[in-house]
């Protein structure tokens, strides 16, 4: 059954997307993306010049799908920046190689920087300077995109052999979830930031 898409810049990403998600990235070939259109590979430079252009776009998709923006009324920057960090985690996780593609990508859209420009103000208005404002955000989308990186390449084999190393071995049995860890060193990055009030 053929699939129905339009050959837009839209629906380049959209489908580059879905692709990822079967193949990953390494199967993502622009000739690959071009089939699902019925197309042969020189019609999808009307829209992209090359394909790290392409991969730029499914990179800002992703970015932007949590939603971006200033805190809620009423929220705290804290409860902010802890829901705006878990949002984007999901939004990674919600793509087969979803950290790999964005930390490989080299731009963002005018419209991704102008949301990012809205969420530094506000945080200059709750007391950061602009560059502490960016060193915030910078250091938590860092903090999540490694974190997000290694859950979805990390290699899992045998349990290595515990017995020499009993407070290794206690420590990893209560360490939880992969979610509980993301939380604990997320809460501990954003309790070391004190805006800058002088």
């Amino acid at each position: 059954m053929t699939r129905v898409v339009k050959l837009t810049r839209q629906g380049l990403i959209e489908a580059g997307l879905r692709l990822l998600d079967e193949v990953g990235l390494d199967g993502l070939t622009v000739r690959r993306l071009a089939a699902e259109f019925d197309v042969k590979s020189p019609a999808l430079y009307w829209h992209f010049r090359t394909k790290q252009e392409l991969l730029d776009g499914m990179a800002d998709a992703i970015v932007t799908a949590p939603g971006m923006g200033p805190p809620r009324q009423g929220e705290s920057w804290q409860d902010w920046l802890l829901r705006r960090a878990r949002a984007y985690r999901d939004s990674l996780l919600a793509h087969r190689d979803g950290a790999r593609i964005v930390v490989q990508s080299t731009t963002r859209s005018p419209e991704t920087l102008k949301a990012l420009d809205s969420e530094l103000a506000a945080m200059v208005n709750l007391g950061f300077t602009p560059a502490q404002a960016l060193r915030t955000i910078g250091a938590i989308t860092v903090y999540v995109n490694g974190f997000v990186l290694q859950e979805q390449t990390g290699v899992s084999g045998a349990p290595p052999d515990l017995t020499s190393t009993p407070t290794l071995a206690e420590a990893l049995q209560a360490r939880g979830t992969h979610t509980d860890l993301f939380n604990y060193g997320l809460r501990a990055l954003i309790g070391g930031v004190i805006p800058d009030v002088n």
